[in-house]
């Protein structure tokens, strides 16, 4: 059964804060179910199914392209979520994260020009220990 929330505002109309909110919620409440020692992807999954069915258009492992010498390459980057447009989620499973993973989500937000991402570490016992908000211009 889907964790529903109770969302009153129009989702195209929410602000990055307020998505980061929410996704932090459902993530809370997924980790409480589950716990940590899943795979990277059954989480990514549990979110997306979640963030769907409450209305949510959330783009999964979306390719993020970019530009060198004006040659166009598709390859290489990939988010793992994209919410309503406006929201980069990077998700991680380990015990520990390391300094790049904040780093490869700050290039995501610059190739896309979205201005809000979060990174969540659902590998560890506490996951408020494993959410970094990563900002590019907010």
């Amino acid at each position: 059964m889907a964790f529903l929330l109770q969302i009153t505002k129009n989702k195209s109309e929410m602000t990055e804060n307020e998505l980061a909110e929410i996704i932090i919620e459902i993530s809370f409440q997924i980790h409480r179910k589950w716990g940590p020692g899943m795979l990277e992807s059954v989480y990514e999954a549990l979110l997306v199914y979640h963030l769907r069915a409450n209305g949510f258009f959330v783009e999964q492992q979306k390719r993020i392209p970019f530009e060198e010498d004006g040659i166009r390459l598709t390859t290489g980057f990939r988010a793992d979520i994209i919410v309503e447009g406006k929201l980069v989620v990077e998700l991680k499973s380990v015990e520990q994260m390391a300094p790049v993973h904040s780093k490869v989500l700050l290039t995501y937000l610059r190739l896309t020009n979205i201005k809000l991402g979060l990174l969540i570490n659902f590998g560890g016992a506490l996951l408020k220990d494993g959410i970094k908000r990563v900002v590019n211009g907010l």
